[in-house]
């Protein structure tokens, strides 16, 4: 479970098919564990259906539970607030 919880930390929101794929885990492996990971609040999890070139993937979706991922390099724009 530690390394679907790094992989996730590392790589963001990701479907069940790429985190058992990157571990090199079985998908129902993966699945249960992340079952368990869900029960305990590490992370968060919802059913997922995309379509890519037509074709339908269907998962389950999760990432770390209040994990913020640290911003991109590079310039950010600044906002500016006006008080009236």
């Amino acid at each position: 479970m530690n390394e679907i919880l790094q992989y996730l930390k590392t790589h963001g929101e990701r479907l069940d098919a790429e985190i058992a794929k990157a571990v090199s885990m079985s998908l129902t492996d993966v699945r249960k564990h992340l079952i368990e990971l869900a029960a305990k609040g590490a992370i968060m999890s919802y059913q997922s259906t995309k379509f890519e070139n037509g074709k339908k993937i269907e998962g389950i979706r999760c990432r770390i539970t209040g994990f913020i991922p640290p911003s991109a390099p590079g310039r950010k724009s600044k906002v500016q607030l006006k008080l009236s």
